[in-house]
């Protein structure tokens, strides 16, 4: 990716909507280039698709949690085959340090997320967990 690819991503993570014309006009090239240039990056997987992003109005009701978890050795593949099974789980990424895994959690209540922090907790090979709780978001940057 060179400089214009990374300025066209960087325009469609702020508005995904934004249209090739715009896109062109904003970055002072031709409409085929960035035509182009879309087409490439799709293709290459550096573009997977194009989405909405919700605002804190649309995810109120719903308690966020990270989970931090230190599993048991080779009980990995197990849990986050168990994991899946909870849709509450909405990401599980693997990390280095005193952790193995992270999650993120989403809870319409504190009950449902307390009785989903125990399963998790629970489950065979979790040597330990820690939850923190979201309280609120001050940078969002995500697409």
């Amino acid at each position: 990716m060179d400089e214009l690819d990374r300025n066209i991503v960087g325009l469609l993570g702020a508005d995904a909507r934004m249209s090739i014309a715009t896109l062109a006009r904003r970055l002072k090239v031709a409409r085929s280039t960035i035509q182009a240039r879309l087409e490439r990056l799709e293709t290459s997987g550096v573009i997977v698709g194009y989405t909405i992003k919700l605002g804190e109005s649309a995810r109120e009701g719903r308690l966020r949690a990270s989970v931090l978890l230190t599993v048991e050795p080779r009980a990995q593949a197990n849990i986050l085959t168990r994991l899946k099974a909870i849709p509450e789980v909405e990401r599980v990424f693997t990390t280095s340090g005193r952790f193995d895994l992270l999650l993120q959690i989403a809870a319409p209540s504190t009950t449902l997320l307390d009785q989903v922090l125990d399963q998790i907790g629970a489950m065979t090979g979790v040597r330990s967990s820690e939850s923190l709780i979201h309280l609120s978001t001050r940078i969002d940057r995500a697409v």
